[in-house]
């Protein structure tokens, strides 16, 4: 879609809006209130690009003037106004892609799970959790764990946390393989680990999305542990939810409450189930977002974490940054905008 179609729907988007009788349909109101929301920082960015247009024509008639201190001046700022015109055109290009990115508009469930290295990588996926709950905070988000397993080491097995709102598509780029090479705490000889965690970063269904019926699903309850083993809840609180078309199994105990968990554990699976959709329809799509899908996979690996040489390498685009402590302190952005960046430019 061009800027002029957009704004000519962003025009007829505030005339419906104006239209008293949109009071008794609530729905279509809220529909047409987030278009406009989506389209305002266009039609801002949009407006600027015409003042700066007619400044750039005006420029050039003072170019064509005879009085030489007038075409000085213009020619002085010429280069400066087709700068800020590039700036400002590649800004509108870029918020025009995000709108037709259909995965804007979903929250994230990401799944981190310990690959090899045992100890080793449960601490390893406790810090790359550590990394994106603090990257949350950094950006405002609103976060909450859905299921974990810890270990006595302050590791964790595998941790389920969702995200939100709409982070679905500025964290999609993370879900891979992560590796570490460091020093482990409890290593004496001073030798160099590798270990490894996976992690999964899937869209949350919205409600109209997922149609699971209840006849498809085998629910159990069992009695929360933590760490050791050692009960935790001595009632049976956790759930877990097998849904049985397609053998895939959840789990929540997280929570105090049954209800909850079975509310945390239903998020889960349906973020699964349609991951496993997007997974079927790859086939059915272009060679550009296969290739993004490809990227996302559990199995390859995406990054390492190099702490002796303070390096982190993502090898999908041959980059390097330095400072890996302020990054697995929640100082992600360069990263997932690089990556952001160049994935989708491909």
């Amino acid at each position: 879609m061009s800027l002029n179609d957009l704004k000519k729907e962003y025009n007829e988007i505030l005339d419906q809006l104006k239209n008293p009788d949109l009071v008794s349909d609530w729905d279509r109101f809220e529909e047409l209130s987030k278009k406009k929301k989506d389209l305002d920082e266009i039609m801002e960015k949009a407006g600027e690009l015409e003042d700066l247009e007619k400044r750039i024509d005006e420029n050039r008639l003072m170019l064509a003037e005879e009085d030489s201190e007038l075409s000085s001046l213009a020619a002085a700022e010429s280069a400066e106004l087709a700068g800020q015109k590039d700036r400002l055109e590649k800004e509108i290009d870029k918020l025009m892609k995000k709108l037709e990115d259909k995965d804007v508009s979903y929250d994230a469930i990401i799944e981190i799970r310990a690959g090899a290295g045992g100890d080793e990588a449960t601490l390893f996926a406790a810090n790359l959790y550590k990394m994106y709950s603090k990257y949350a905070d950094h950006k405002g988000w609103k976060q909450k764990v859905l299921d974990s397993s810890p270990n006595e080491l302050g590791g964790y097995k595998e941790i389920v946390f969702e995200l939100k709102p709409n982070v679905y598509s500025e964290l999609k780029y993370e879900a891979g393989v992560h590796r570490v090479q460091r020093i482990p705490e409890t290593e004496r000889s001073g030798r160099i680990h590798t270990s490894t965690a996976t992690v999964a970063v899937l869209p949350k269904p919205k409600a109209k999305e997922m149609n699971i019926r209840a006849s498809d699903l085998k629910i159990d309850h069992f009695r929360s542990s933590g760490p050791g083993g050692q009960n935790v809840n001595k009632r049976e609180t956790a759930v877990r939810i097998t849904h049985i078309p397609t053998g895939l199994v959840v789990a929540s105990q997280n929570e105090r409450s049954q209800l909850q968990n079975k509310e945390n554990a239903m998020a889960i699976l349906s973020a699964r189930l349609l991951e496993k959709k997007a997974e079927e329809e790859v086939g059915e799509i272009g060679s550009k977002r296969k290739a993004q899908i490809g990227g996302a996979k559990r199995s390859e690996k995406i990054r390492t974490y190099n702490f002796p040489q303070d390096r982190i390498t993502d090898h999908r685009i041959k980059k390097s940054w330095h400072g890996i402590e302020e990054i697995m302190d929640g100082d992600l952005d360069k990263i997932v905008e690089q990556l952001k960046e160049e994935l989708e430019s491909n």
